[in-house]
């Protein structure tokens, strides 16, 4: 059960009231963001460290930390002001939503940035479940349709198509999930049980579920005014054999998000859609010729205060909550609510 989040060095906010930039800038010039985590906290148990999330795995249960770091390309970038724990909170949220539709990982929430879960064997490959024709990523499905491919992972797209498109229906186009620093790789179902990664009975089982959370999804987002455009999700087996949704659902660093209101407007006048997720974040490397290969571009903080507040936006604008930023310094606050000797 998702345990109540901890209030100590919150920030009270009224819903609409935005958080200043002061708190955000703040945090950068303290530098008090969790980019890493040091060694006493490899008490909590065996560690794996992602992208975004650090991991520790001990007697059944894993701890998840979700740090500050921020990725694009599959590449990390640097850090954005307390998004941990938007993406701790958007994640209790929605597991907590969904859970009478898929059962998930989650015992409780320690803290704004920590998760207890139940240890799941991984299934080694990403659902990634799309609504819409779009994306500025080598992997997207609009860059393949932009070249001329008219096959993305087994689907057959026609011709004709704009970019930003709504797709007939929602479609399933699994990827390779890669070690971190690597980039994932487009599949098709069939590629992936010829491979023996899944059986056909597993990829149905997976594809059902994620159609099924991916639709409810769209349908709370379109509640809120938004547009819930793709997403990907992560599956596991618990002990007892249950196939779960793990890792993270529906987040900024997920999914893709556009503001319902203006969609149809944007189409018409050929303008990319009004987003709400790192996506804004994704055009500016690509308009500093960063593409995921190479060195990335150092961020400015003005960006990543920006970034920090479209995090925030999310949460708000999905959960209809407001959110309350924990200012106590993050790493002496999850020594001590986690356990961790200094």
């Amino acid at each position: 059960m998702v345990s109540r989040l901890c209030n100590v060095g919150r920030i009270g906010r009224l819903l609409g009231m935005p958080v200043p930039r002061e708190i955000f800038q703040a945090a950068i010039d303290q530098d008090g963001l969790v980019a890493t985590l040091g060694p006493e906290f490899d008490s909590l148990g065996t560690r794996y460290s992602g992208k975004v999330r650090d991991n520790f795995s001990r007697d059944g249960r894993r701890t998840i930390i979700v740090s500050d770091r921020v990725s694009a390309f599959d590449v990390v970038l640097g850090t954005i002001p307390y998004k941990g724990q938007v993406l701790n909170g958007l994640a209790s949220y929605w597991f907590a939503q969904t859970k009478q539709l898929v059962e998930n990982h989650v015992l409780e929430v320690p803290d704004a940035q920590a998760m207890h879960t139940v240890e799941c064997t991984p299934i080694p490959v990403e659902i990634v479940v799309r609504g819409f024709l779009t994306g500025v990523s080598s992997t997207s499905i609009w860059t393949a349709y932009e070249r001329g491919e008219r096959t993305f992972c087994g689907h057959q797209l026609p011709d004709g198509m704009r970019k930003h498109q709504r797709l007939a229906r929602n479609i399933v186009t699994p990827s390779t999930k890669a070690k971190k620093g690597d980039h994932d790789h487009n599949v098709s179902r069939d590629e992936l049980i010829a491979d023996g990664v899944v059986t056909a009975e597993l990829f149905a089982e997976l594809e059902q579920k994620a159609l099924q959370v991916f639709a409810f999804g769209q349908q709370l987002a379109a509640s809120r005014g938004l547009l819930l455009v793709d997403t990907k999700y992560e599956f596991g087996r618990r002990p007892d054999g249950e196939v779960v949704l793990i890792d993270e659902i529906h987040t900024p660093d997920s999914s893709r998000y556009w503001f319902a209101d203006t969609y149809e407007q944007a189409m018409s006048k050929g303008h990319d859609p009004r987003s709400l997720d790192k996506e804004f974040l994704r055009r500016w490397l690509v308009s500093q010729g960063f593409r995921g290969d190479g060195n990335p571009p150092t961020l400015p903080d003005e960006l990543r205060v920006e970034a920090a507040m479209r995090y925030v936006e999310t949460f708000e604008r999905v959960t209809g909550q407001a959110f309350a930023p924990d200012t106590e310094a993050a790493i002496p606050r999850l020594r001590r609510r986690l356990g961790v000797a200094g």
